[in-house]
């Protein structure tokens, strides 16, 4: 069969984040989600770890186990719904009850599951018209006291007679229990097989424990063990009496060290003193702290009235161990030792293997059933959320909404006077990727103590001030559930917030240039005086000549500098005066405006820009997400994502708080001045020409015989008298004959 297209279906589309999108709002639309091009999904996968979502559900909707939803998963179980359930206007209620009567008993899946509904309820022993949530989400409730439930493990319920059922306890005492469905501890088939084979080979093992294997009888086991207790000891011993047969001269080293022995080191000295003889007597010479457990291993192992041991008796000893040695080596069926021989030899002989394994096989042909009523919790879950899910991935309206939020948003973060709700949790900083979202983010750290907790979010900031904020600075997140964490920024990825801030941002950058310029210079000026300060202290400590006698010269033209400058400042100041001279106020306010347009108009056009294109995609995609159209957070959005303190308006402020205000307010309103002044000087040099050529009254002109000419003014016209009085009168020449 063909599959359709999108265009079979009418589908309602809405703009969504500024993007059109189409728009789900019944259960015909869910039904119908095959048919939907895939270009117009919003996202094509996402993870199922880090959201804020039911995990049961997610699990439910990620057929494959693998992590990650795509799409053919979330038609698979569209497609799923759409049949089982016959009235689909209860996948877009979002209800916690599934009403009988939504069920599709048409369909063989459907007509399954509402049996296996109304048997849950039998089991809880309820009455009514529907399940819900609550019925299916407990499978401890629902098969309490059952003595099968399909899962393959039988407990002593399962049992018809108290003696079996004691025996399935034993087993699982032994084997390690199975939790059931029903909460109480059972065995598996497995568990069972492995019992009986262990205590048959632990039986066997008992009865090839014979006479020859027990040297020193029932008393053998304890012969070992005192053996063992000293065996590296003794051993050692006659190592060092070879080493003093071979060089007496050694004997000092080798023996026992008088030094350790004043200082209490007696348990790692010598069993005896060593001699080339070799031959350890028990009477006399042992080491304190090795005395009575020598003493022990020679009565249990030793004849009774050995008075020495010499290291061929000594091997002769260990031998004798050999044949139980190799018998406990060969030991079996440990596991099932704890019953004792006794019990173990009455419940071999007695046999009931066959009848627990009946009883397993019985419990296993209930799967299928037990299975469809764990399906009635997928059927249930998936009613309730599969279109909150659908409004987080094909649609993503969740959190365009005010009065939800997305699956991706992870809690609030509160840090510098304000607050963000769009946290997203991220395996770690990304800003190679993130960067590409136009947005501010800050990677943060948090962990929790109390819950042992640790994870990382990407917090973005969508308004306010960033000239607090700082990688390694300290915050608070709470999640969704009301749980707080320490959040520490660990980096940052740098985009505007908002238009204001960067028009303000020219002038701080340049404030603070000017700041760390000061600090550096004044750091290097403290770092010289203390270098001075200190080398005139060594030189009068050390006796040397006194320093340099005070230069009054050197002042001097320190003071002619200090002298010259605030000249300069002065010439600088009378020449921006002179450059306003014949400029009117409103054009000195069309100069600040054009001067600040000048300085402030390329960052604010590109945080416009920048706002204008800021999108979620790329840091839902640093998420493991496949995001796949735009999601733009514009700037009234943007607003309601991040919340800025809000106090109301005092009078009565600490004066000194209000002095420091106002020492900032005028620095920063002196070096805002000094950045225009200079601008406007340079504005009024370019100016001043074009200023004086428009002041300049216009000539006057007449027309004589048809022809245009100047006319000279009034102002301009000089009185002939004047003129010839006040001009020299030139002989004339005479004329030529």
């Amino acid at each position: 069969m063909k599959k359709k297209t999108s265009n079979s279906y009418d589908w309602k589309y809405a703009s969504v984040g500024g993007t059109v999108r189409v728009n789900i709002k019944s259960g015909e639309d869910i039904s119908h989600l095959g048919e939907l091009d895939r270009k117009m999904w919003t996202v094509l996968s996402c993870p199922t770890a880090g959201l804020e979502f039911d995990a049961k559900t997610l699990g439910y909707i990620d057929r494959d186990a693998d992590g990650k939803i795509r799409v053919d998963e979330v038609i698979a179980t569209a497609e799923w719904l759409s049949r089982v359930i016959k009235d689909r206007e209860v996948l877009v209620k979002e209800n916690d009850t599934l009403p009988f009567a939504a069920f599709n008993e048409a369909d063989p899946d459907g007509a399954r599951l509402l049996a296996s509904a109304r048997q849950i309820l039998g089991n809880l022993g309820l009455e009514k018209d529907g399940i819900s949530l609550e019925d299916t989400s407990d499978n401890v409730k629902i098969f309490a006291g059952t003595r099968f439930n399909g899962d393959g493990i039988i407990t002593p319920a399962s049992a018809e007679d108290e003696a079996l059922g004691a025996l399935i306890g034993q087993i699982a005492g032994c084997m390690g229990a199975s939790m059931d469905r029903s909460g109480v501890e059972g065995v598996t088939a497995e568990a069972i097989e492995k019992f009986y084979a262990d205590a048959a080979d632990y039986l066997a093992w008992k009865e090839a424990c014979t006479a020859d294997v027990l040297p020193f009888g029932d008393k053998t086991a304890d012969a070992l063990a005192a053996v063992n207790a000293v065996k590296d000891k003794v051993n050692d011993w006659f190592r060092r009496c070879k080493l003093v047969d071979f060089d007496p001269d050694a004997a000092g080293i080798l023996g026992i060290q008088v030094e350790a022995l004043g200082a209490g080191e007696v348990d790692g000295q010598p069993l005896a003193k060593p001699d080339a003889a070799g031959v350890l007597s028990l009477k006399s010479g042992l080491n304190p702290a090795w005395k009575d457990a020598v003493l022990n291993m020679a009565a249990l192992v030793l004849p009774a009235k050995a008075t020495s041991l010499d290291e061929a008796k000594w091997n002769e000893a260990l031998g004798k161990f050999a044949p139980y040695t190799a018998w406990l080596d060969a030991k079996k069926g440990a596991e099932v030792e704890p019953l004792g021989d006794d019990a173990l030899k009455a419940i071999v002989k007695e046999d009931r293997k066959a009848e627990l394994l009946a009883l397993v096989e019985q419990d296993r042909a209930l799967e299928a059933e037990a299975a469809s009523i764990e399906e009635v919790d997928k059927l249930v879950r998936l009613q309730k959320n599969f279109y909150r899910f659908l409004n987080n991935y094909v649609v993503l309206a969740d959190f365009y909404d005010k009065d939800r939020k997305a699956v991706f948003q992870a809690g609030r973060l509160y840090i510098d006077q304000r607050s963000t709700d769009l946290c997203i949790k991220v395996a770690g900083p990304s800003p190679e990727i993130s960067s590409l979202s136009g947005m501010y983010i800050l990677y943060c750290a948090c962990t929790s103590e109390k819950l042992g907790k640790s994870f990382n979010i990407a917090a973005v900031l969508t308004d306010g001030d960033v000239d607090g904020l700082r990688e390694g600075k300290n915050a608070v997140f709470y999640d969704r559930d009301g749980n707080d964490y320490t959040a520490k920024v660990i980096a940052i990825v740098d985009n505007p917030i908002s238009v204001r801030q960067a028009f303000w941002s020219p002038y701080k950058k340049v404030a603070r240039m000017i700041s760390d310029k000061i600090d550096k210079k004044a750091a290097e000026k403290n770092e010289k005086s203390m270098a001075g300060l200190t080398e005139a202290t060594n030189n009068a400590t050390d006796g040397k000549a006194p320093a340099a006698p005070f230069d009054i010269a050197k002042f001097a033209g320190i003071f002619a500098a200090v002298g010259m400058a605030v000249g300069l400042i002065g010439a600088a100041l009378a020449g921006v005066i002179a450059a306003l001279k014949g400029i009117t106020w409103w054009q000195v306010l069309i100069i600040i405006a054009v001067v600040m347009l000048l300085i402030s108009g390329p960052s604010m056009f590109i945080a416009w820009r920048k706002l204008r294109k800021r999108d979620l995609g790329p840091v839902l995609n640093a998420n493991g997400w496949a995001v796949n159209a735009a999601s733009f957070v514009n700037v009234k959005f943007g607003k309601t994502l991040t919340s800025l303190a809000k106090y109301p308006k005092i009078t009565a402020v600490d004066p000194e708080a209000r002095k420091k205000a106002r020492r900032r307010c005028f620095w920063w309103c002196f070096i805002l001045a000094l950045i225009i002044a200079c601008v406007v000087l340079w504005l009024c040099n370019v100016l001043s020409p074009l200023n004086e050529k428009l002041r300049s009254p216009l000539p006057k002109y007449k027309v004589v015989e048809g022809v245009v000419v100047d006319e000279p003014q009034a102002d301009d016209a000089v009185p002939v008298d004047e003129a010839v009085a006040d001009e020299p009168v030139a002989d004339e020449p005479a004329p030529e004959e």
